[in-house]
């Protein structure tokens, strides 16, 4: 199971990009993989060709009119079934005691 954190925006497009990140957010809303907004990113959840393939439509949807185009990403691999977007953050809140804000 892959957990994926990626960021992507266009560059030259002015100073705000929510119509931009608003397009690519709804390829990874269509999509089904599992994922998790935050302010600086996406999370996504799943086998490696599936969340891939979401990062690739999100790059083909701004790449038809943006000629250029930054990306951060990052990749947890782990073995297994198991879904960790939600239980990472369980097992930390778990060792606290309490509920943190997420």
């Amino acid at each position: 199971m892959v957990l994926l954190e990626f960021a992507m925006a266009p560059h030259g497009q002015g100073e705000s990009l929510s119509a931009h990140v608003a397009r690519i957010l709804d390829v990874i809303d269509r999509s089904g993989v599992p994922y998790q907004l935050t302010p600086m990113g996406t999370i996504l959840e799943g086998e490696w060709d599936d969340v891939m393939a979401v990062v690739t439509a999100c790059f083909k949807a701004l790449q038809a009119d943006c000629a250029r185009i930054g990306m951060n990403l990052k990749v947890d691999y782990r073995a297994g079934p198991e879904s960790r977007l939600r239980s990472k953050i369980d097992k930390v809140e778990a060792q606290l005691g309490r509920k943190l804000r997420t």
